[in-house]
């Protein structure tokens, strides 16, 4: 095992394994850079995940202490847990559920595409989709995405088959089981997907994109990864000369540990990233680090969601095969007409019984509520996930109150839904209803959103430092040896589901950083 002393100041700390991190990670060992990886929680395997919603849970998500404000339903329903994310090793693309979407090339242009919608702090990406395709080429080669290559779709299951006979019948014309990291046939060493249906749980054939057993295992065999778990940062250090140089971290142990660095890349998840950034405030930098432009933490997205359950007569059994191998994209395109900005996916979804108890209508009971669990074998689901609005109030903070295990204010997620978000969640509740009870649905339920999976923007891209955190590269206006590695520098949401970008500007990043180091430019 591979171990850099702590006064190397030639390294590149990377803060967080999952789809930025551990994916910049490997593309930068591969270049031969040496990298001290840092991970907050532990290390598990597809031997170790456990196929039970609720003890998976406790093993892999973020449970640290956070707060919530605002009016959205996540803080009325759930007002510690604003984000369903996870603490360790492979971070969310542990429990994501595989979807791989390209942007859409207007959604790289919001602000020209859509004109200043009112209350919304819209601004085109500095990257275009032409500048991302060969990218996006090599992210969908790496994580064995279905529907390209000449990589076979996965199979559909039942849910799947209720949401494309509805789908015909309300005439949508792209509806299929989706472009998916998930193997349909063996390959990159790792079996093809064996329906178990618990995607979110960890994958334990291994099917599933994940860097806890592709990224990072690369990485380790080039001997340049040095991999810390159960590492968690507490600030990064800087000198005189606003340039940083290396990270604080409390170890397995407790013990704080100074990690020096050449470069600092950030990729904790849109919550902890800004929230790491302003809790490393110091006299030169009193508002926090790459934050002259107070953006840090401004601008927080979580996608417009919602889903929509539906029983019909006869078993669906909508919990065998993969969780969200189908997708409607029909309504991913713009059209204001419709009376919103942007657009929208709809993708199968199933909850296993206990999950479903708990997210159907948190807080519910009462004849509707029992009727529908009472049903579940007979129950198709379907998520709503679309582009929501950027606004500067919506956003991480430090709490004032609260501290965390380590001394440290916890971040505190403010969120209210932007009248575009409304919107575009009325359209979506209704075509959901309406394409189940085309093929005979007997009850429908919208349900309101879950934590947030999809957390974005907060250190967004700019190409003026007055409007954003980090440039078109996700290296930071103020610092030049800082960088940003996670969602966190999403300009604007898009519809699409946001992983495969994530690991997309990883690659990028990574070509950026190896050739400023060559050039000693950082």
């Amino acid at each position: 095992m591979t171990r850099f002393d702590l006064n190397d100041d030639s390294v590149v700390v990377i803060v967080g394994s999952g789809a930025g991190g551990g994916t910049l990670a490997n593309e930068l060992t591969q270049k031969g850079v040496k990298v001290v990886l840092l991970e907050a929680g532990k290390r598990q395997s597809s031997a170790a995940f456990v196929n039970d919603e609720w003890a998976s849970f406790g093993q892999l998500a973020w449970l640290d202490k956070r707060t919530t404000s605002g009016s959205w339903q996540v803080a009325k329903d759930f007002p510690n847990l604003p984000a369903w994310v996870c603490k360790t090793v492979g971070g969310t693309t542990t429990h994501w559920a595989g979807a791989s979407l390209r942007f859409q090339e207007h959604e790289f242009r919001a602000r020209s595409t859509y004109g200043g919608v009112q209350g919304a702090n819209l601004l085109d990406w500095p990257l275009t989709l032409a500048e991302m395709e060969p990218f996006y080429a090599r992210a969908e080669s790496k994580m064995g995405v279905t529907r390209t290559n000449g990589i076979p779709g996965l199979p559909g299951n039942n849910n799947f088959k209720v949401m494309y006979a509805g789908a015909q019948k309300l005439g949508y014309k792209e509806c299929h089981t989706g472009r998916m990291a998930i193997n349909s046939r063996p390959r990159d060493g790792r079996t093809s997907c064996l329906q178990l249906g618990f995607c979110f749980q960890g994958c334990k054939s291994g099917a599933k994109w994940s860097t806890l057993y592709t990224e990072i295992p690369k990485a380790e065999a080039t001997g340049k990864l040095d991999l810390r778990t159960e590492s968690h940062v507490l600030s990064i250090e800087h000198n005189g000369a606003g340039k940083v140089t290396g990270v604080v971290y409390a170890d397995a142990g407790g013990a704080h540990q100074l990690q020096k660095a050449r470069v600092v890349a950030v990729a904790g998840n849109s919550i902890e990233t800004p929230r790491l950034l302003l809790n490393s405030s110091s006299s030169t930098f009193p508002d926090g680090l790459a934050n002259s432009s107070g953006m840090v933490g401004r601008n927080y997205m979580r996608h417009m969601t919602g889903s929509v359950y539906a029983i019909f007569e006869k078993p669906v059994h909508m919990y065998r095969g993969t969780t969200m191998a189908g997708i409607v994209m029909d309504e991913a395109r713009f059209e204001p007409k419709r009376g919103f900005a942007g657009g929208y996916e709809m993708e199968t979804i199933s909850l296993g019984l206990p999950f479903f108890a708990a997210f159907l209508k948190p807080g519910a009971w009462g004849t509707d509520f029992t009727h529908f669990m009472d049903n579940y074998t007979r129950i198709a689901g379907m998520w709503l996930v679309g582009e929501d609005m950027p606004r500067d109030t919506n956003r991480v903070t430090l709490s004032a109150d609260v501290k965390d295990q380590y001394g440290l204010p916890v971040p505190n997620v403010h969120y209210d839904d932007h009248p575009n978000d409304v919107a575009m969640r009325g359209h979506a509740f209704r075509q959901g209803e309406r394409l189940y009870q085309a093929v005979g649905a007997t009850k429908t339920m919208r349900t309101p959103p879950y934590p947030s999976t999809h957390n974005l923007g907060t250190c967004r891209m700019s190409d003026d430092p007055k409007l954003g955190v980090v440039n078109k590269h996700g290296q930071t206006h103020d610092i030049a040896n800082l960088f940003v590695s996670d969602g966190s520098q999403f300009t604007t949401s898009a519809a699409e589901n946001p992983t495969m970008t994530i690991v997309t500007l990883a690659i990028r990043q990574s070509e950026y950083i190896a050739e400023a180091m060559s050039k000693q430019e950082v």
